[in-house]
């Protein structure tokens, strides 16, 4: 099974820039997005043999996420199921025959870390509700988690260490997860490997390879012996973000 995730920071841009093509060209089981920025009936945009589960913000032109699939899951919910966190559109999850597929966009804590009390609350409820999922059936959770967690992923991690994204305080979360049961694909298949999934717009960052590996597969501990490959599609653009793949037996 392959699984595609991608921040295509407004789909209805991406859409424009050939975005249809990847989709087609990446050939995906699952195909999860984030930052779609969409409200529904504002775009159209299906293809044969997928099924498409959307989760919108509340606020126009902000955050949601989308799964589209070649599975039928037994079920689908978005949310966490707590609801000061539900308004943002941030997470889809299909319940599968043998795993839970959670597709997650994870609040930035933004400039002078101002949301970076709400992040906090926000990864212990997240943390909560995957491991609570993980006591059914393996889980395999993707998206773009806002957070570089070690040094190694990203460009430069000492002028970096107080800001959003690579905070203690948001390493530390991710730490805690980790210890949860889960396994950071990426890493385990890639142990000393720099390489990138973000690039901010300013200071020809992308040319220049100046990044961020802020977006993740994770499979709970169980599901890690079926994990055959991992990649990080940084020749795709569209986004600020590139894709990022998992391929499992």
């Amino acid at each position: 099974m392959k699984f595609i995730s991608w921040n295509v920071n407004g789909l209805r841009a991406v859409a424009g820039k050939g975005f249809a093509d990847v989709f087609v060209e990446l050939d995906a089981d699952f195909f999860c997005l984030q930052e779609t920025k969409l409200q529904a009936g504002q775009i159209e945009l299906e293809f044969p043999g997928y099924t498409s589960y959307w989760n919108y913000a509340e606020k126009k032109g902000y955050s949601g996420t989308c799964i589209y699939t070649r599975e039928e899951p037994l079920r689908v919910t978005t949310g966490i199921g707590i609801p000061e966190h539900e308004t943002e559109g941030r997470v889809i999850t299909l319940d599968l025959p043998g795993y839970y597929l959670v597709n997650v966009y994870t609040p930035n804590s933004q400039d002078g870390l101002r949301r970076l009390p709400y992040r906090m609350q926000w990864e212990d409820a997240f943390r909560e509700y995957l491991c609570g999922l993980k006591k059914r059936k393996g889980v395999i959770v993707c998206g773009d988690m806002n957070v570089a967690h070690e040094p190694i992923d990203l460009k430069n991690p000492d002028t970096n260490h107080f800001n959003a994204g690579f905070s203690d305080e948001e390493r530390g979360k991710m730490t805690e997860l980790l210890a949860a049961g889960f396994t950071d694909t990426w890493r385990f298949q890639h142990p000393g490997e720099a390489k990138y999934s973000w690039w901010s717009y300013r200071m020809a960052a992308r040319e220049r390879n100046v990044g961020r590996r802020i977006d993740y597969f994770l499979v709970s501990d169980n599901l890690r012996g079926r994990i055959v490959s991992t990649g990080i599609h940084n020749e795709v653009f569209g986004s600020d973000h590139c894709p990022v793949e998992l391929v499992l037996e």
